[in-house]
Order: C-alpha cells, then sequence, then structure tokens
C-alpha cells in the first residue's frame, strides 16, 4: 500500500464513521434518550413496561415530542466524533497487523484475535478521546429541561462541569467505558468473520466473487451485534449510573456502584433499559453498518473519477 492509498483509505474511513453516526443518531434519539432513563433510575423496579411509563412522563411533562429530542446536540458530537474516530483507527490497527503477517510471511488473512485486538484497541483510545461529550449526553438525557439544574445546551454543561467538578468531572464513568470496549471487540470480531463466511458461502454457491450486498450487512451486522450485546450489557449500565447528576454522593466507587445495584435492585438492576435498547440496538446497528459500508464503497468510486 502506497502512502498516498493509505492516507486515501484513512480518509474513506473516517467520513464513513462520521456520516455514519450522524444518520443513526437522528434516526434513533429518542430511543436513546428512553433508556438512559431507566438506566439511571435508582429504583429497585426494573419491570416490563418501564419504558412506557418514561414515555408518558417525558412528553406529559416536558412539553411532548420535543422533549424526546432533548440532548440531541451532544448525543451527535459524540457520535458522529466516537464513530469517525473508531473506525479510522480500526482501519490503520488492522493495515498494522496485516503489514507484519506480511513481514512474518504468515497467512494475509487477519484471525478472529486479531480483529479482537484491532477493535479492541481502537474502541478503548476512542472511549477516553470522547468521554467528555458522553458525560454532558449522559446529563442531559437523564433530566428533562425544566428540572432543576439540568443544562440547558453542550456548552454551558461542559461549562458548569468544569467550574464544579474541574476536568475529572469530565472522565466519570471512563472505567465502565472502558469495560464496555470489549462489547465493540466482540462485535467487531464476529462482523467481520460473518463477512468473510457470507463471502465464502456465496462463492462456493455461485462459482464466482460476489461483493457483499446490503441484506448481507443486515445479517452480520444483527448477529455479531446480538451476540456482543448479550454478553456486555450490565457496563451500559454502570456507566450512566457514574454519569449523571450528583454520581459523588450516590456512589463512592464503581464497586460501590455495583454492590448498592446487586443489593438494592437485584441482577434485575444491571439489565434496566435493555428494552428499549434490544427495540434500537439493532436498526441502530442496520444504519450505521449501511452507511458505514455503502459509504465506504461510494467515495472511493466517486474520487477515482474525479480524478
Amino acid at each position: 500500500m502506497t502512502s498516498k492509498d493509505g492516507s486515501l483509505s484513512s480518509v474513506v474511513e473516517t467520513i464513513a464513521g462520521f456520516t455514519a453516526g450522524i444518520a443513526t443518531t437522528l434516526c434513533l434519539h429518542p430511543l436513546d434518550l428512553i433508556k438512559t432513563r431507566l438506566q439511571v433510575d435508582p429504583t429497585g423496579d426494573s419491570r416490563v413496561g418501564g419504558s412506557f411509563r418514561v414515555i408518558r412522563q417525558i412528553f406529559r411533562n416536558e412539553g411532548g415530542l420535543v422533549a424526546f429530542y432533548r440532548g440531541l446536540t451532544p448525543n451527535i458530537i459524540g457520535n458522529s466524533s466516537s464513530w469517525a474516530l473508531y473506525f479510522l483507527l480500526y482501519g490503520d490497527i488492522k493495515d498494522v497487523i496485516g503489514n507484519w503477517h506480511k513481514r512474518q510471511a504468515l497467512d494475509n488473512q487477519l484471525t478472529s484475535s486479531d480483529y479482537f485486538i484491532a477493535s479492541g484497541t481502537a474502541g478503548a483510545l476512542t472511549s477516553i478521546l470522547t468521554n467528555p461529550i458522553w458525560v454532558i449526553k449522559t446529563r442531559m438525557l437523564a433530566t428533562g429541561s425544566k428540572s432543576p439544574g439540568a443544562y440547558t445546551s453542550f456548552t454551558t454543561g461542559a461549562t458548569q462541569i468544569l467550574r464544579s467538578e474541574g476536568i475529572r468531572g469530565f472522565y466519570r464513568g471512563l472505567i465502565p467505558s472502558l469495560f464496555g470496549v470489549s462489547h465493540g471487540a466482540l462485535q467487531f470480531m464476529a462482523y467481520e468473520k460473518l463477512k468473510l463466511y457470507r463471502t465464502r458461502v456465496s462463492e462456493k454457491k455461485n462459482k464466482k466473487t460476489r461483493e457483499l450486498n446490503n441484506l448481507d450487512f443486515i445479517f452480520t451486522s444483527s448477529i455479531s451485534k446480538v451476540f456482543a450485546g448479550s454478553i456486555t450489557y450490565p457496563y451500559q449500565v454502570l456507566r450512566s449510573r457514574m454519569q449523571t447528576y450528583n454520581t459523588q454522593y450516590a456512589y463512592q466507587g464503581l464497586w460501590d456502584a455495583v454492590a448498592k445495584i446487586w443489593v438494592t435492585e437485584g441482577v434485575g438492576g444491571f439489565y434496566k433499559g435493555l428494552g428499549p435498547n434490544l427495540f434500537r440496538v439493532l436498526p441502530s446497528t442496520w444504519v450505521t453498518f449501511l452507511v458505514y459500508e455503502n459509504t465506504r464503497s461510494y467515495l472511493p468510486k466517486m474520487i477515482s473519477r474525479r480524478e
């Protein structure tokens, strides 16, 4: 790969990830808000149907449909920048591993562990760089705009955190976020291997090479997301609890949060918001990967035609 090809690939990955993040957020922000409200609820009630209770409360008490888009700005900033960074780093790390394979005269095809390492490393770096955005986003989604002390905007939230909590306030919930890196690592490991499997099956059946289509991307992204999500969901609850308002008074640290949730809410407490998350996660995954894969496929063709 030439330096020009590498630079073009990085630009394509970044734009594809950025576009996918914006599209996903615009489509599914209300479900993210409902999920966050359920995750930060400290009561022991985790019954099925809690989502409808939250929907009614938001609609009646916070301004109707508009209230479901509270916190949209930090969510768009967070998702677009996170996916752009993630796919950029993920692609570059895969290239580094692939080049190492070549120098060691190994099989050019990356293994499951290679994908896991590339995805995990990209996820960890992305989490560290974007955690301040997610703290503001979580706090805005966790409360209505009329609640006492609620942030009125993204910049107001950043200013208040800096004044009252210092730089450390922007990194609340980072540890469970880093635990959550395992989710992305598992998901992308499964996604990449499923794409390879799907390609091999297609080639064997049709006796020729065929590019994967949108149905293939929906299938592979769905299976990989359910696989990763079923294992790692509790970290999302812990992250939301650690990032919300007054968390320093509610919990003395991550393990204190784990203990209190276990004692007061039981196992169900670690799966609060799972219903809207499952309802949200597959459409979100479809939008993200369809936009990403199609943008990544279309951009190089458009650039080459202009050249």
